[in-house]
């Protein structure tokens, strides 16, 4: 039986700061050139790991912005390593040098991810919103080999790229990744001003299928994130549902307030990144008390509450549907999935 207290933070994303190096069209931050002055300080970050590791050892993804941009990122990393927990990296790529992944490895960041949004220059600079943005992922991705410390690229979908997929993977491959996770662009920050790039419905199935049909024939990890029925595209196709745990983090569909949640610079607790429904903020709370008495998360846990198709869709356990493009799409984050054509055995 599922109880509340089932529920842990197995993946925590922590915003350290807005700045960016870059401007990218998708930016869910809607990132700057200059730090916010209001950002949690280095202490304040050392009491919210304290905080987190009295009732839970999830995965800590340090991101931004660009989280190299803070000076005190190593001192924080270290300290989330020390308390047990595993610490990874989000970045652009473009300020990794061999100076900084010697840090970062000595402090004991376990992967850093590199966003990589297509397989040329030209179409990933445009999402990036400056030239030379690729050479520059690829340079700090270099930088990573040549530290031996473990890689990830991250790619955003939407119409600029869908094409690209495939080379996307193929140059993935080359360039010896761990992991390949592909995200499905979720329009909001900036990425609102994209809205009309998100891709069909029928495109997200196909993207979704062929991702499961490469599952069996790389030797790289590949996730699919922000698009949740790829888990009843594993049901339908295998008959069953392959959980990881680790860096994989493959548990179920959408996380968002049952084993994730997203903290902002300024100690804003969210179900994720993208769904900007307010649960409390750690510089009013304990963490653990927001993860555990915050009505919006709650509301996520029960999966009775889902309307629409979701909410009597067979699959709801295991996909539950994008409650952050829900959002998007109605205001509301209970809503059906509006990205998902599948049609519930129980749908009229």
């Amino acid at each position: 039986m599922i109880t509340m207290e089932s529920f842990v933070p197995r993946l925590v994303a922590w915003e350290l700061t807005s700045a960016c190096n870059l401007e990218c069209v998708h930016c869910r931050a809607s990132a700057t050139k200059e730090r916010d002055e209001n950002e949690l300080s280095t202490e304040e970050a050392k009491h919210l790991i304290d905080d987190i590791t009295r009732f839970a050892k999830p995965v800590l993804i340090l991101s931004g912005g660009e989280p190299l941009l803070r000076e005190d990122v190593y001192e924080i990393a270290e300290y989330g390593t020390d308390n047990g927990l595993k610490v990874v990296l989000a970045t652009n790529g473009a300020l990794l040098t061999p100076e900084v992944a010697t840090k970062l490895k000595k402090v004991g960041v376990q992967r850093v991810s590199v966003s990589l949004d297509g397989a040329s220059a030209k179409t990933h600079d445009d999402f990036r919103g400056m030239p030379g943005a690729f050479e520059g992922a690829l340079s700090g991705i270099n930088v990573l080999k040549d530290a031996d410390l473990s890689f990830q690229i991250n790619t955003t979908i939407t119409k600029r790229n869908l094409d690209e997929v495939p080379k996307i993977l193929d140059l993935a491959l080359e360039l010896g990744v761990d992991a390949l996770h592909i995200f499905l662009l979720v329009p909001v920050g900036r990425g609102k001003e994209i809205e009309g790039d998100e891709i069909l419905p029928e495109e997200y199935e196909r993207v979704l299928g062929w991702l499961y049909d490469m599952q069996g024939k790389v030797s790289i990890q590949l996730k699919a994130t922000c698009a949740p029925h790829y888990f009843r595209i594993m049901h339908q196709r295998s008959g069953r549902i392959e959980k990881t745990s680790g860096l994989a983090m493959m548990t179920r569909g959408c996380l968002a307030g049952t084993g994730f949640c997203f903290i902002s610079k300024i100690g804003e607790v969210y179900p994720c990144g993208y769904l900007p429904v307010l649960a409390g903020s750690i510089r009013e709370q304990p963490f653990e008390q927001i993860w555990r008495q915050s009505r919006v998360f709650n509301d996520l846990r029960d999966f009775s509450k889902l309307k629409g198709k979701c909410g009597i869709c067979e699959f709801k356990r295991v996909c539950g549907g994008c409650r952050a493009r829900a959002y998007a799409a109605t205001g509301d984050h209970l809503a059906e999935e509006p990205c998902c054509i599948y049609q519930p055995r129980n749908w009229l």
